[in-house]
């Protein structure tokens, strides 16, 4: 049996519906400002609507967060380097923790609200398990790099949205220090595992 379509109006709101989210998210700067009411309102539809189309607050907020991630998913999956898969695996392991880095510091309070909001480890998370399978794919492309599935795990820890937060608003880490200080982090983390793994095939 074919599945089913979403019916013209129900696609019309849900696109509403995550416009209105993302420009009342962009004004106020905290999710936790904006009530669903003020969504539905904003996207002229009833609050049924709006809890029919995403479940509730959390399932609303992954939502969110897929759509803005898409154009990253995208130049990753299938654009040019530095982030595409032509990309040689260093660099590209590189590129895409400090795209990912750039995503959360763009998104900050969003992805931390995302993290805080459901009831499951952010660990099993849809978008957080494909960072990792992609990300650990890359790593097993890097000469000498042992153990990609934990580093890939490690590495992206250091991504999270509360740390992120965290150096970002408390520290007041200025965003270009922030990233070059990572991605002296991660070539240290790459460059550590590779010698081990080297040394350990002698």
């Amino acid at each position: 049996m074919p599945e089913r379509k979403p019916r013209k109006d129900a696609t019309r709101n849900r696109a509403a519906i995550l416009a209105a989210a993302d420009t009342l998210f962009a004004r106020l700067g905290s999710p936790e400002d904006v009530t669903m009411a003020d969504i539905a309102a904003a996207a002229g539809v009833g609050k049924g609507t709006l809890f029919r189309a995403f479940d509730d607050r959390p399932g609303l907020l992954r939502a969110l967060y897929e759509a803005r991630l898409e154009p990253l998913r995208e130049a990753v999956e299938a654009g040019p380097p530095p982030l595409g898969p032509a990309t040689p695996p260093r660099q590209r392991a590189l590129a895409l923790l400090d795209a990912v880095l750039c995503f959360k510091l763009d998104n900050r309070r969003l992805a931390l609200a995302l993290e805080e909001s459901g009831s499951s480890s952010p660990y099993q998370a849809e978008h957080y398990e494909r960072w990792h399978g992609l990300l650990r794919a890359v790593l097993d492309q890097v000469p000498g790099l042992t153990d990609s599935d934990f580093t890939a795990h490690a590495l992206l820890a250091a991504t999270r949205a509360d740390l992120v937060e965290h150096l970002a608003g408390q520290e007041r880490i200025p965003r270009e220090r922030m990233r070059a200080q990572f991605a002296n982090f991660v070539n240290r983390v790459l460059a550590s595992g590779a010698l081990q793994g080297l040394t350990a095939e002698e």
